[in-house]
């Protein structure tokens, strides 16, 4: 009797086991996604953005940022500013050498203007004392001929010698102040040129300068979304220092990992169809835009053991720009879900993958 009451016991508890099994099941198969079937291959992976790091090009102190955490930007916009007492100064040193500079070219070119006045004062010197010399020559001769004849006495052409080579020797330094009005000259235009290239150089400075008071407003390369205020007004950071950091919202997508024997026949361009855990019920439509050159081992987060011993492809599904735009304040990082993909390109798409009218309409008018 005792036995068969356990024997009945024991029966009623495989039964009770079994239902729940059953019921368990069920539950399980009503509620898990099981997918579209044969020809379509999917992935797990988080929707990820461009980040772009907002970062000081000179080392400095932080002097306001304009934005906070999760606000909205447009390209171009001033996102922080850094102080720029220090560079003002040097702005207002170079100016100052830059003017000195140009006054120093004025100051050449009036020398040469000077030197080239000496220069022609010079060179009629020579010409008068050549006229001169060419006289006392002249009359150097005659006076030997009358000299030879008895005419004049030879102190009288002794006198006449002397004063001819007198008047040669008044040429030759004539001629040799032109050479130094000359030289005089040349150095001045070389004193033009260096003040010219000072003039230049002192420019280059004020305009490195400006530009390095432009860069200490520090604005956004792109729309995008501020997630990180990396440093606080009045921080001191050095050469590259970050100050925020952005979000790309225009640049969103899901990176995954499908086997090796896959990733041959997928294209860049291929559709796919992302579905997130947050938003089961919402088939987001994306298209391939990166499928790695070299497989890898998968990473430990996508599946099980086994799977993480084979060779996976990374591949990246690119949500439309479009439809980033349209649901801006939607658009989260980090948001797990499961990207599909189908291996014939001319298969359709089952309906629990279908894009609603909606996005359809919405991608066409794009």
């Amino acid at each position: 009797m005792a036995s068969s009451v356990l024997s009945g016991k024991r029966m009623l508890a495989l039964l009770v086991i079994g239902i729940l099994t059953l019921l368990g099941w069920y539950t399980w198969s009503q509620y898990v996604h099981q997918g579209p079937g044969e020809g379509f291959i999917s992935g797990n992976g988080r929707i990820e953005a461009t980040e772009i790091d907002i970062a000081t090009k000179l080392a400095g102190r932080v002097e306001e940022i304009l934005v906070r955490e999760g606000d909205f930007v447009q390209a171009g916009e001033v996102l922080a500013r850094m102080q720029i007492d220090s560079l003002q100064a040097q702005l207002e040193e170079a100016q100052a050498a830059h003017q000195e500079a140009i006054q120093a070219v004025a100051a050449a070119r009036a020398q040469i203007s000077l030197r080239e006045s000496d220069v022609a004062a010079a060179q009629a010197l020579v010409a008068q004392r050549e006229a001169e010399h060419q006289a006392a020559s002249q009359r150097s001769a005659r006076t030997e001929v009358l000299a030879r004849d008895g005419s004049v006495s030879r102190q009288q052409l002794d006198d006449d010698r002397a004063r001819a080579r007198s008047a040669e020797a008044a040429v030759a330094a004539a001629r040799a102040q032109v050479l130094a009005a000359q030289a005089a000259v040349e150095a001045a235009r070389a004193q033009q040129s260096g003040a010219e290239s000072r003039v230049a150089a002192t420019q280059a400075t004020i305009n490195r300068i400006q530009v390095e008071l432009t860069d200490s407003e520090l604005k956004a390369p792109r729309n995008g979304r501020v997630q990180v205020r990396v440093a606080q007004p009045g921080e001191v950071l050095g050469a590259g220092g970050r100050v925020l950091n952005l979000l790309d919202l225009a640049d969103v997508y899901m990176t995954f990992f499908v086997p090796e024997v896959v990733a041959g026949r997928l294209a860049l361009g291929s559709e796919a169809r992302l579905v997130l855990d947050a938003v089961p019920d919402h088939v987001i439509p994306a298209r391939v835009s990166f499928v790695a050159s070299q497989a890898q081992f998968t990473p430990k987060t996508v599946e099980t053991a086994s799977e993480r011993q084979k060779l996976m492809f990374r591949v990246r599904a690119q949500i439309p720009p479009a439809l980033l735009e349209r649901y801006l304040e939607q658009v989260k990082t980090g948001v797990p879900g499961v990207a599909w993909l189908k291996l014939d390109a001319d298969a359709p798409w089952p309906p629990e993958l279908a894009v609603s009218d909606e996005l359809l309409k919405l991608l066409a008018d794009e």
